[in-house]
C-alpha cells in the first residue's frame, strides 16, 4: 500500500474513533445546515427522544419537533452562522429546548430534563459556517438541587417573618411593612389605616387559667385576624397579647368599620377550658395616615393613643384616634 493510501486509513481511522467518541459522548450533539435539517443525531439524542439517526437525518428540525421554539431557537443560532461566534443558552433562562424525560434517581421528583445548550459555528472548508453544532448538557441534579436551596431559604426566610405562636407576621416584619405601607402611601396618596389591638385583661386569663389558656386565646384572635381581613393586608403579633394590622387602600373611617366587625367576631369566641367556658374580648386602636405624619412611628403612636384611650373608656370597644 503506497503513502497516500496508509494515509488514507489512518484519516479513515481517526475519523472512526472521533465518531465512537460522539456516540459514547453523555451529551446531546445535533448538527443543523443553514436549513435547520439535521445531519447528526447521535445516541443520546437517539436515547432521551426515541429516534433513531437514520430516522432524523436530513428531516427539518421542526418537522420532527413541532413544539420547539422556534423563533427563539433562530434568534440563537442566525448569529452563530453570520458571526461564527459561540451562543450559550443556561436552564435558568430557558428550562429545556428538547422536553426529554428524565430517568435520574436523584432527581426522579422532576417533570423533565433540565438542559444547557451549547451552540458552536461549524466552519467548511472554505470558511463558511454552512452548519451549526448544538451541544445539549443534562443539568438537572444542578437545576433541582439549585431549587431545593432555593426553596429551603425562602421557607426560612418565610419562618423568620412569621409568630411561632399564631401564625401571624412578627414584629420584626411588621416594622418592615410599617416603613414600606408609609413610603407607598406617601408616593401615591392612597389612603391607609394602622389597626393596635390588645386582649383585654389578658393577664387575669393567664393567672387563672394558665399560660396554655392564654396561647390558646391568642391563636384564636390570630384566626379571626387572618379569617376577618382582607388578602392585601398585614396582620401580626406586635408583642405579648398586641396585634396589628396594615389596612392598605382603606381610609380610617373604613379602618374603624374593620376594626368593628374584628371586635364583634372575638367578642363572639368561645374556648373550653378544663372543662369552663372562656371568654374574651379586644380594644382597638385606629389611625389613618395622615399627611402630617413624619414617619412610621408616628403612625403606630397614633394608633397606640387611640388604643390606650379605648381602655380608658371600659374596654371591648374601638376608638379613632382624634374622635
Amino acid at each position: 500500500m503506497g503513502v497516500e493510501g496508509q494515509r488514507g486509513m489512518a484519516e479513515l481511522g481517526e475519523l472512526h474513533w472521533l465518531m465512537s467518541m460522539v456516540q459514547s459522548l453523555d451529551v446531546g450533539l445535533v448538527v443543523l445546515d443553514r436549513a435547520y435539517r439535521i445531519q447528526v443525531w447521535n445516541a443520546f439524542m437517539e436515547n432521551h427522544s426515541g429516534l433513531p439517526a437514520t430516522r432524523v437525518k436530513g428531516r427539518p428540525l421542526y418537522e420532527l419537533f413541532p413544539n420547539l421554539p422556534e423563533g427563539w431557537l433562530r434568534r440563537k443560532c442566525e448569529p452563530v452562522f453570520l458571526l461564527a461566534s459561540r451562543a450559550f443558552s443556561s436552564w435558568e433562562q430557558r428550562p429545556y429546548l428538547f422536553r426529554f424525560r428524565t430517568y435520574r434517581p436523584i432527581t426522579g421528583a422532576a417533570e423533565h430534563m433540565y438542559q444547557d445548550v451549547s451552540f458552536v459555528p461549524l466552519l467548511s472548508p472554505t470558511g463558511q459556517v454552512d452548519h451549526v453544532g448544538l451541544l445539549i448538557y443534562d443539568v438537572t441534579d444542578v437545576a433541582v438541587h439549585k431549587q431545593a436551596l432555593e426553596g429551603a431559604n425562602q421557607q426560612l426566610e418565610e419562618l423568620n417573618r412569621v409568630d411561632g405562636l399564631t401564625g401571624l407576621y412578627n414584629r420584626r416584619y411588621l416594622d418592615e411593612c410599617l416603613d414600606r405601607e408609609f413610603r407607598r402611601s406617601r408616593r401615591s396618596g392612597q389612603p391607609a389605616s394602622l389597626l393596635m389591638m390588645d386582649v383585654d385583661h389578658f393577664k387575669r386569663i393567664n393567672d387563672t387559667l394558665g399560660h396554655l389558656a392564654g396561647d390558646e386565646v391568642l391563636r384564636a384572635t390570630a384566626e379571626v385576624l387572618r379569617k376577618g381581613l382582607r388578602a392585601t393586608d398585614l396582620a401580626g403579633r406586635y408583642g405579648g397579647e398586641e396585634f396589628c394590622a396594615i389596612l392598605v387602600d382603606a381610609p380610617e373611617t373604613a379602618g374603624l368599620r374593620v376594626a368593628e366587625r374584628l371586635r364583634e367576631q372575638v367578642a363572639g369566641c368561645e374556648l373550653r377550658v378544663e372543662g369552663r367556658s372562656l371568654r374574651w374580648t379586644i380594644s382597638v386602636g385606629v389611625a389613618g395616615l395622615a399627611p402630617e405624619l413624619d414617619g412610621p412611628r408616628a403612625w403606630v403612636a397614633r394608633a397606640d393613643q387611640a388604643l390606650y384611650r379605648a381602655k380608658e373608656l371600659g374596654r371591648n370597644r374601638c376608638c379613632l384616634f382624634g374622635a
